[in-house]
């Protein structure tokens, strides 16, 4: 890819061999150029944005020149016999420079493109950059030539351009003569074992724009940070400022360094060291000279102030570094196996020891060393023991410099008493190999971490085993004392990393920031940060937040209680703006629906709560929108919760509703029940018509119906007895006026008992309905 000057326009190219121009902003294609019969592998616009030109190389062995006017290709340059991998176009806008895998650069005049000069470079090259005028490389060249008394021509201006490639080094030359003037001595990109020719040196280069130096690119993905040329009376020197490591293959050792452990060296599947700032996580150097993987290494701080770091390799070699020099001061050979285990002297910090596959322990002095860094002297082994039967895997030294410890794949650690190893111990009882031991910096015990799951804490004076520690679901590849001896830190193959307390046998916390099995575990002794890596290639720096944490708790805790004391006050003063304010603040649904549900059962609830919802902002309300979906799944919350619903809906247009992270799911969970609410309200109105409807219909039968009907029935004569008991005339009237008196007051009775039988049966039905009604209401 590549933008042109403008920044308005990009071109694209790849594998299809098409080339095509993009309209950023428009986001569509302006160009389409077809002609290179092979994978097109570097373009580039002309960085004059008048002349509009765009340059393509491939590796079919061409160069094209394509107008972007005409939309043609104007020009095809033939002068390469492998692939173009890089093009540069001079300050002055009218020479092209290439360079390509058939180990020169090519530089065509633009006028009528043709080859100016080839510059053979004896070198398969990936990347060209040329040097403007300005540049602080260009001005470092020039003051360089004046000491050296070299004068520049008068004729055309020189051009000056970098060049890197496969041999991993950086070249400035001069297009006149073509002439190397510069190259590095030695190259700065690791180079791992297993690699060939062709994947090593650099892929790409490019100067970076206000004058922040040189940028490249390793195949081992690296970028490479150069600084601007510094001569001395001899010769130039490029510095190397920053190194940012892309990817670190399978991490196996690491330790932190410096006095204030303010670097940290890690091992990885290569042969060097590779050491890292820990304030920026850049690579701060690289420590070669292994001819092999290096797979341990330890570091320390000598009494004379000095910084070591010992580095064992399967090169079958102990080298001892110097951190400030970044040289090898010594190298320690003997040993006939790759060299898994080094541990420093903690005490006198005067001598190291070394365990190897070839089942031995050497102990190495650290006598004689001088000052002159410049070769490596040859370290001397004071003691040597065939200490086990399989590979040692760990090394430990006591506290005192009285003891080393030693954990092999045959399942045993020994403790040796130094300088003369002689055995004190040997710890049995793990039924795999013993990945890791330590000593106790505050008891007279070891602690073990084994292939078989667990962690064991053995007595020294007899070999017991005091304590063990069970819950890794993998081998347990790493254990390390912690907080004064008190608690266990521990890592393994299934990922996980975790801390015990020795005195209840518990894990107290499990952290998983990785992917695969953690080989290496660094604590750092005064600031106790752990350092974590492993098969993963990631290095995971940890901290003890026990105190900022509790800090952190009293503080909330604290702001807490004030700001409940506002909100006491606001309910207190009726002011339910700034006590919702605060209820959101506090994160109280509980009392947020208080307040929400007394505002409900004012008079001007609406203005309120409209009022209350004003201030707050888009994630406030989809908090309350969060908060409203938990009422509305409870019959007797949801009478608030609709209320509110309705407010919130009523305030803000649907379009500002639509934008709140997360709408869809809250407006899932709300519809279903806002519906089953719907339906069961829409029952209860219809059950209150039916009761309108039996009122309404009982009020109609009135009590004077029945009199009327008694009045209209015809007299009934009382019935004369076969005795023949005929009333007198004389008292028939006096009988006839009885009759009647006694009918209306048989008529006056079921009265009575027609309306109290009326009112009895409508009380009844009153309180049916009503209790009806009372049991809709709790149920809802």
């Amino acid at each position: 890819m590549a933008c042109d000057a403008s920044g308005g326009v990009l071109a694209t190219a790849g594998a299809d061999r098409k080339v095509l121009v993009w309209d950023v902003d428009g986001g569509y294609c302006t160009h389409y150029f077809k002609g290179h019969k092979g994978v097109v592998t570097s373009i580039i616009f002309h960085p004059d944005v008048n002349r509009l030109l765009l340059v393509s190389g491939s590796d079919d062995a061409t160069v094209r020149v394509w107008d972007l006017m005409s939309k043609k290709c104007v020009a095809t340059l033939e002068r390469h016999f492998s692939a173009v991998t890089s093009l540069a176009v001079s300050e002055d806008g009218w020479t092209l420079l290439s360079a390509g895998r058939d180990k020169v650069v090519n530089l065509w005049d633009l006028h009528d493109y043709s080859c100016k000069l080839t510059v053979p470079t004896y070198e398969v090259l990936e990347g060209v950059c040329v040097i403007h005028s300005k540049s602080p490389f260009a001005s470092s060249l020039d003051s360089y030539k004046r000491q050296k008394g070299r004068k520049k021509k008068s004729e055309s201006p020189a051009i000056y351009f970098i060049t890197v490639g496969e041999r991993g080094t950086v070249r400035i030359w001069n297009s006149e003569g073509a002439v190397c003037l510069f190259e590095q001595q030695s190259s700065d990109v690791t180079v791992s074992s297993d690699s060939d020719d062709s994947k090593r040196g650099f892929t790409a280069a490019t100067i970076l724009p206000l004058d922040q130096g040189l940028l490249c690119v390793t195949v081992d993905q690296q970028f490479l940070f150069y600084s601007t040329l510094t001569h001395s009376e001899e010769m130039l020197k490029l510095m190397l400022s920053k190194r940012l490591v892309g990817y670190n293959e399978e991490i196996v050792d690491m330790k932190f360094l410096g006095e204030d452990e303010q670097f940290l060296a890690v091992a990885t599947n290569l042969e060097q060291v590779q050491v890292y700032d820990l304030a920026s996580m850049s690579c701060s150097y690289v420590l070669s000279g292994h001819t092999g993987i290096v797979l341990c290494l330890d570091t320390c701080v000598s009494s004379s102030g000095r910084t070591f770091v010992v580095t064992g390799s399967k090169d079958n070699s102990v080298r001892l570094w110097e951190s400030e020099s970044r040289c090898c001061i010594g190298v320690g050979t003997g040993h006939t196996g790759a060299v898994g285990a080094v541990a420093f002297s903690k005490k006198l910090r005067n001598f190291f020891v070394s365990g190897s596959s070839d089942r031995t322990l050497k102990v190495w002095s650290l006598d004689g060393l001088s000052d002159d860094t410049e070769q490596p002297i040859s370290l001397k082994a004071k003691a040597v023991v065939a200490a086990h039967d399989k590979d040692i895997n760990s090394l430990a030294v006591a506290p005192n410099d009285s003891l080393v410890c030693s954990g092999s794949q045959d399942r045993t650690a020994c403790v040796w008493r130094l300088p003369d190893l002689v055995s004190v111990v040997v710890l049995k009882g793990h039924k795999r190999g013993v990945w890791s031991v330590e000593f106790s910096p505050v008891d007279q015990c070891v602690m073990t971490a084994s292939g078989d799951k667990t962690i064991k804490i053995w007595a020294i004076s007899d070999g017991s085993c005091l304590k063990t520690f069970e819950g890794h679901t993998s081998s347990v590849l790493r254990a390390s004392f912690l907080t004064r001896g008190t608690q266990v830190v521990s890592c393994g193959a299934d990922g996980l990393v975790k801390l015990w307390t020795i005195k209840t046998n518990e894990c107290i916390a499990t952290y998983d920031q990785h992917e695969d099995k953690v080989w290496a575990l660094a604590v750092g002794k005064k600031t106790e940060m752990l350092a974590t890596g492993g098969s993963d290639a990631v290095v995971n720096l940890w901290h003890d937040s026990t105190a900022s944490d509790k800090e952190e708790a009293f503080r909330k805790e604290e702001e807490g209680v004030l700001k409940g004391q506002e909100l006491e006050n606001a309910l207190s003063d009726t002011d339910y703006t700034k006590a919702i304010q605060i209820a959101f603040e506090l994160r109280r649904p509980h009392k947020l629906f208080e307040l929400f549900s007394e505002l409900s059962r004012k008079r001007e609830a609406a203005e309120q709560v409209e009022k209350a919802l004003h201030a707050l902002g888009k994630e406030e309300f989809r908090l309350l929108l969060e908060y409203v979906r938990e009422w509305n799944t409870k019959p007797k919350l949801c009478h608030v919760a609709q209320f509110v619903l309705f407010r919130v809906f009523s305030m803000l247009p649907p379009t500002e509703i639509t934008e709140m992270r997360g709408i869809g799911e809250l407006l899932e969970g709300i519809i279903p029940y806002s519906q089953r609410h719907f339906s069961r309200m829409d029952r209860l109105i219809r059950g209150t018509y039916l009761l309108d409807y039996t009122l309404t219909g009982m009020s109609v039968i009135e009590p004077e119906t029945d009199a009327k009907e008694i009045k209209d029935e015809p007299e009934t004569w009382p019935e004369v007895k076969d005795s023949g008991d005929w009333p007198s005339p004389e008292n028939a009237d006096e009988e006839q006026e009885q009759t009647l008196e006694g009918l209306k007051e048989k008529a006056s009775s079921k009265k009575r008992k027609s309306r109290k039988s009326r009112d009895r049966a409508q009380k009844k039905v009153k309180e049916t309905a009503y209790t009806k009604i009372s049991a809709i209401s709790l149920q809802a």
